[in-house]
């Protein structure tokens, strides 16, 4: 019988206090934070990232913040099996995790799981790609059809990447990857999420993004950007796209004026925020939290903690 872990996630739009929320609630029972916000893993981009202050991390075990240099790259998929390694090994000891932040695809990868199979091997690539070449797709889907029918049927014979991806991975292994990815559903049946979201009306959250933005530079973001962009090892293509760090580089290098930057942020974060939106709303089983304009933050994290019933990542 497979042991069973809930995994509690507490998420929202940008500028809805997650961070400050989630802090507590953790602090309440105990627990510790694993963030799921991309642009926390970068180390020196901390104004743009609004993250938890320091004296938050020592009071509370933060995970998933500063483990990368900013000219490094960090995927969704190693994301996901980071974290699924640390809940699974600290689940022997009873740790108490909160997953807090607002990348929806991250998230989504929290909750779906990404089945990543063995390393490509260029050798198969390439002489797939040749025979494609020299025969035609349907012919590549035709050695698929023969060792995995199932996947081959899941695919249009013009999905040439992806049919490459299949029959590789039953070279390598000597299995279908049809099979192989219904093992892995199986095994992670034994995952079970609560998710709760804050939601705010569209007029609280545009404010509050608004107000942000404006710390944000008032605080030095334009001075740390320019520091990140003066090292000799620059920033990451995932870095260089980070909300207020993309704005203030337009600002640094193609001239937009610092004004027109400031509003840009303004205008792409709100963006960014009817986005997430859209992307809780298709989560499973969401429970939603709206949180008035001026209520005390203590009564929120109150009530998520009453939602969640503290029974963080626990073994049933």
């Amino acid at each position: 019988m497979l042991m069973s872990i809930t995994i509690q996630i507490l998420t929202g739009p940008t500028a809805c206090d997650k961070t400050e929320i989630g802090f507590n609630v953790a602090r309440e029972i105990g627990g510790e934070i694993i963030s799921a916000d991309s642009m926390l893993f970068y180390r020196g981009m901390d104004i743009g990232t609004a993250k938890p202050s320091l004296t938050m991390r020592e009071i509370i075990p933060h995970h998933f913040i500063d483990i990368i240099d900013p000219w490094e790259s960090y995927s969704v998929g190693k994301y996901v099996k980071d974290v699924e390694d640390l809940i699974s090994n600290a689940n022997r000891g009873k740790r108490k995790f909160l997953i807090v932040g607002g990348s929806p695809l991250y998230i989504k990868g929290i909750i779906d799981g990404i089945f990543n199979g063995p390393e490509a091997d260029w050798n198969i690539r390439s002489e797939l790609e040749r025979i494609a070449e020299e025969k035609g797709n349907l012919h590549v889907h035709g050695i698929l059809q023969k060792i995995d029918p199932v996947k081959a049927g899941e695919l249009h014979p013009n999905n040439l990447r992806r049919i490459i991806r299949a029959i590789e991975v039953y070279k390598i292994t000597g299995e279908p990857v049809s099979a192989l990815q219904e093992q892995y559903k199986i095994a992670r049946k034994n995952y079970k999420f609560k998710i709760i979201c804050i939601s705010r009306e569209r007029e609280d959250i545009y404010r509050r993004i608004n107000a942000r933005v404006e710390t944000m530079f008032d605080n030095g973001l334009v001075d740390e950007v320019q520091s990140l962009l003066d090292s000799p090892e620059g920033l990451s293509r995932q870095a260089r796209q980070a909300l207020g760090y993309k704005e203030v580089i337009q600002y640094l290098e193609d001239g937009l004026t610092l004004d027109d930057a400031k509003e840009t942020v303004k205008l792409n974060t709100r963006r960014f925020a009817k986005r997430q939106m859209t992307w809780f709303r298709s989560f499973p089983d969401v429970q939603w939290l709206e949180a008035e304009e001026h209520e005390d933050l203590k009564i929120i994290y109150e009530k998520i903690i009453t939602l969640l019933d503290t029974n963080f990542t626990n073994l049933h």
